[in-house]
């Protein structure tokens, strides 16, 4: 019952209030963004979604596309802009997947949405997390985030998707609003990003 139909009306109203409520917030970082990222304050990417449907995913964007002589990408580390260290840090970058919750691409727990070329390295068992819609915030995210191996990470995703309950995404979200207020687990030493998935870590 919930999961098939409380959740999804759930999660309509609450990204159409939270749009509402943190506008004046979306605004004021589009425009420090847009500044730090000559005018690109946002950063899209197709993830895979529910049965591994692509969507667009919105994020800030919180790093420039500076390269090197070579025309290489400069290590993440590098291109993190000053005020993309403050929305990371505080999980601000995370807001406008709201946009994502509302249009149904997306639930605010959940999996989160991975690359797309990571679906072909999964395992039968690590699969059944495209069985529901990825999410803002889970389970993986409350026990470790980035500081977790990828096998942990999937471990905690195909449990969440066994276990869905109202309850559960309570306590998920109240958890991930403290662990954004201490910043925790936002990035492994060193790296802006978690090591990419290559089938094995």
């Amino acid at each position: 019952m919930y999961k098939k139909y409380l959740k999804p009306i759930i999660d309509f109203f609450v990204a159409l209030i939270g749009l509402v409520i943190l506008s004046p917030l979306l605004l004021i970082f589009t425009v420090l963004l847009a500044f730090a990222n000559n005018g690109k304050p946002f950063f899209f990417q197709e993830r895979p979604g529910k049965h591994g449907k692509i969507f667009k995913i919105i994020k800030f964007r919180t790093m420039t596309d500076a390269k090197d002589r070579s025309g290489k990408l400069l290590p993440d580390s590098d291109r993190l802009t000053v005020i993309g260290k403050l929305v990371r840090k505080f999980s601000i970058d995370e807001i406008p997947q709201l946009i994502n919750v509302f249009k149904g691409d997306m639930s605010l727990i959940g999996p989160r949405p991975l690359l797309p070329q990571y679906l072909s390295l999964y395992n039968r068992e690590q699969r059944k997390r495209h069985e529901v819609k990825p999410g803002i915030t889970g389970w993986a995210q409350i026990n470790g985030r980035n500081a977790i191996s990828w096998t942990q990470k999937f471990e905690y995703d195909v449990w969440y998707v066994e276990n869905i309950s109202f309850a559960l995404d309570l306590r998920i979200l109240f958890k991930t609003i403290k662990k954004v207020l201490i910043s925790e687990g936002i990035n492994t030493k060193n790296m802006a990003t978690t090591e990419p998935f290559n089938g094995k870590n």
